[in-house]
């Protein structure tokens, strides 16, 4: 089973749509609450990653007999440091953001302890490609 999502940037009024359709899906699957849960966080933290630092961009979601994947692109900018993006606390969200309760430096750290597998491309300049993987 394959779906794909189309996210537009700045658009907060959206942000957790496409994490609440793959919960909706996974909960009629009857996977396992535990993996729902880990699956929906990391989603949700990646879609407001797209929301609030990118150009916009997709995110593809498979399932089969052993995992669920997630494949996040955007269009840039890309991720100026990545390492520094991985510590929790940092983040580059502006006020604007912060104002809406977002921007507290952990996304990228959450998608980290929730996902089985996490990989991520990035290039300042270009745009970011993440992966997830989660074990069933």
């Amino acid at each position: 089973m394959e779906q794909s999502f189309k996210v537009e940037s700045g658009d907060f009024t959206k942000a957790g749509a496409v994490s609440s359709t793959v919960k909706r899906t996974l909960k009629q699957l009857g996977l396992d609450s535990k993996i729902i849960k880990r699956v929906v966080v990391a989603l949700f933290e990646a879609e407001v990653n797209v929301i609030a630092h990118s150009y916009g961009g997709t995110i593809d979601f498979s399932i089969d007999t052993s995992c669920i994947t997630l494949f996040i692109t955007d269009t840039g900018p890309g991720i100026p440091d990545l390492d520094k993006a991985m510590q929790e606390g940092w983040s580059t969200a502006t006020e604007q953001i912060r104002e809406m309760g977002y921007g507290a430096g952990m996304r990228l750290p959450n998608m980290k302890n929730n996902a089985d597998r996490l990989d991520i491309y990035t290039k300042e300049g270009d745009h970011t490609e993440i992966k997830m993987v989660f074990n069933i």
